[in-house]
């Protein structure tokens, strides 16, 4: 139960010690139906299975969600008191994973167990609990003690999606007006779905940026191997003499000079059938390089080839079927290989392997694997809170913690040992081979490829062995047939975060104001770098990075009463990246296209095999309006409803009322909207819009 966490085993001994008399203890029980269904009828993203699914699951009903929270409240002597909170539950209309109990997120069997007691002038909460520092409208600015659920982006309540730890929490007064308050915590992430190599597919709220790492079309954890063993089928080839009319014991090696989009945009592709490796027949013409390329990609060598790709994942841009139904333009790349088109064959025969004797036509792709490596360490932190004469309330917070948002980090691995393998980029020779004796940097690459040359892509481990069907030194089959793998780490890294916040509340005429604000300068934090130069080089480790990036983050909000008691507030938001990476250029492939050989911060939330690897804003703005008012018979119920605008055309309306019926029976009912450009945090959502009701019965 208390995952990774040395903090929880200390405070919950505490908690229960058995020196310790309980008294009395008080239970209220809320029960809970939840049901929700979607609005639209299109895909969603990570929801179809393969290239050519158009219909995905055709899930409407996707919550149907019945929960029991228990509250527990009793007092430990005379001096302290101690709280609880179980939660049980079941959603029937959630995907596989989301049914249930899950550790650490909304549906935490144990949700909160702490204890308040008093040391001195100290007032100590230690348990599982939950810490609100900041009180923006829809978004989490200086609420970072506790991590988020995502399993509905931003929809629940914090409250709801907030995902208590264990902490030790003390505050006290200084003065008249001083309050000071201290942080331990439980460092633990935030919780995103379709992250993951399970990839959670189908969920409803899955992101492009998540997309494309773990998802099953689109995601490079699947693409990686499904397109090495693409390059398994076209070494098998090269091994046979389908290239060059003979037996070639060097496979691809020897094609260092010839690239995707070289063979791609040929279009006439003249071979040599082969029946067996080494027996050949005469030039035959297989047709346009694109449409050979696809041919190989999804259907092998041969029928029954497992290197068939079989339009599962994303290497090509098919529109249906057949061979020749494919579209081929780097210069506007919508699939994994069109993004690689300046690799070389040679690079293709590093992610290959023997999976028998070397000689034999059985090569075959490399692997991928995932990783999690978190600390148990715990974050600290501290707030002080404070108000001047005139009524300005004002706050200065500390947070020292591992970032709540994960990073994910490439590396290649031989998959035996695990040892971390060198990538090595090899200049071409004149011969179209690779030479080994160079290691080019990013730079020399790019001015290599821009003077007529390639670069291969090699790995070799500390003895200096290469890896791959064939050894690029010798031209014969590799003695080293232990296979690389691909390692996606998941981790976080230590952030400081330093905060301020404001209130000020004034009369404007007739109306009573209330201005507001939120400021974080969060040093240390990760940005996704993207390098379409390497990535189109075949260089996948270096291709998508995780680079430290300060940000400064700031919302100013304004509060109005109007019409008696309906609330009326505004929000301007801006997050500015500091150490935002932006270096253009272009690059002219083999087939004379011009592609974006650019390096640039990406945007997590959106990047994307279909929208060219989305680009960040240096500086985001989001705009925000929420209304609420009370309404009915003895105003016992309440409506409200915000609408978020992202630049860059995105927006989400939320829409909930809730009414009660009795004292013990609530009656909800909500829509949330998401529409404009699909590549923005909202509008990527917008086949995701739904609507819900709920009914909540109270026994205290």
């Amino acid at each position: 139960m208390f995952k990774k966490s040395h903090l929880g085993f200390a405070i919950a001994a505490a908690i229960a010690m058995p020196s310790l008399s309980f008294a009395e203890i008080e239970t209220s029980v809320v029960l809970k139906n939840e049901t929700a269904v979607m609005l639209g009828d299109d895909l969603r993203t990570g929801e179809a299975t393969s290239m050519l699914d158009t219909t995905g699951e055709g899930r409407h009903l996707y919550k149907f969600e019945n929960s029991a929270r228990i509250f527990l409240n009793g007092d430990i002597g005379e001096e302290s008191s101690w709280h609880g909170e179980l939660k049980i539950i079941h959603d029937a209309g959630a995907i596989s994973g989301y049914k249930g109990h899950e550790n650490y997120s909304q549906h935490d069997w144990l949700r909160e167990l702490y204890m308040d007691t008093a040391v001195g002038d100290w007032d100590l909460r230690l348990g599982k609990q939950q810490v609100v520092w900041g009180t923006a409208d829809g978004i989490k600015l200086l609420d970072i003690i506790n991590p988020t659920d995502f399993r509905e982006f931003s929809q629940n309540d914090m409250e709801d999606s907030r995902i208590p730890v264990w902490m030790a929490n003390a505050e006290r007064y200084i003065g008249d007006r001083g309050n000071v308050q201290l942080i331990v915590s439980q460092a633990e992430e935030n919780k995103i779905p379709g992250l993951g190599p399970d990839s959670d597919a189908g969920h409803p709220f899955i992101m492009k940026g998540v997309d494309s790492i773990s998802g099953r079309v689109n995601g490079f954890y699947n693409v990686t191997p499904a397109l090495s063993n693409v390059a398994g089928s076209f070494n098998n080839a090269a091994f046979a003499g389908l290239f060059t009319g003979g037996l070639n014991t060097a496979g691809l090696v020897p094609f260092a000079g010839l690239t995707v989009d070289g063979f791609a945009s040929n279009p006439n592709i003249v071979a040599f059938p082969c029946s067996s490796p080494g027996v050949c027949g005469a030039p035959t013409s297989f047709g346009p390089g694109q449409i050979v390329l696809n041919n190989i990609a999804q259907n092998g060598l041969a029928a029954g080839d497992p290197n068939g790709n079989g339009n599962v994942t994303n290497l090509l841009a098919v529109t249906g079927p057949l061979p020749n139904q494919v579209n081929w333009n780097p210069a506007t790349p919508t699939s994994a290989f069109e993004y690689m088109a300046n690799a070389t064959f040679s690079t293709f025969n590093t992610f290959t392997q023997w999976t028998g004797a070397p000689g034999a036509s059985n090569m075959t792709g490399i692997s991928t694997s995932w990783d999690r490596d978190y600390s148990n360490t715990p974050n600290l932190g501290g707030r002080f809170r404070s108000y001047l004469d005139n009524g300005l309330n004002y706050s200065f917070n500390y947070f020292y913690h591992y970032s709540a948002n994960p990073a994910i980090d490439l590396t290649w691995h031989d998959a035996n040992t695990g040892e971390k393998l060198q990538v090595q980029r090899a200049a071409t020779t004149g011969g179209g081979t690779p030479d080994t004796t160079t290691n080019l940097t990013r730079a020399q690459a790019l001015s290599n490829w821009n003077g007529g040359n390639a670069t291969t892509i090699l790995l070799r481990n500390g003895a200096g062995q290469y890896y791959g069907a064939f050894d690029p030194t010798t031209f014969a089959p590799n003695g080293n047939t232990n296979p690389a793998e691909l390692r996606f780490t998941e981790y976080s890294d230590r952030v400081h975060s330093f905060g301020s916040s404001f209130d000020y509340a004034m009369d404007a005429g007739d109306l009573p104001v209330v201005i507001r604000g939120e400021f974080l300068y969060d040093k240390g934090e990760k940005q996704p770098v993207v390098d379409r130069f390497l990535l189109s080089i075949g260089d996948l480790a270096n291709a998508l990075t995780m680079q430290e990036a300060d940000y400064f983050k700031y919302v100013i909000g304004a509060d109005v009463t109007v019409f008696t008691n309906m609330l009326a507030s505004f929000q301007f938001i801006q997050f500015r990246n500091l150490d935002y990476v932006e270096q253009n250029a272009n690059c002219t492939t083999q087939g004379g296209r011009t592609v974006d050989c650019s390096r640039y911060t990406a945007d997590f939330a959106t990047l994307h095999l279909d929208n060219g690897m989305n680009r960040a804003e240096e500086n985001k703005e989001f705009y925000s309006f929420f209304l609420s008012k009370p309404f009915g018979q003895s105003q016992l119920g309440r409506v409200n409803n915000i609408i978020i605008y992202e630049e860059g055309g995105g927006y989400w309306d939320r829409l909930n009322a809730e009414y009660s019926l009795s004292d013990q029976l609530v009656v909800s009912g909500e829509i949330n909207l998401y529409w404009g450009d699909e590549n923005t945090t909202f509008g990527q959502f917008k086949e995701s819009s739904n609507v819900q009701v709920g009914l909540k019965w109270i026994m205290e």
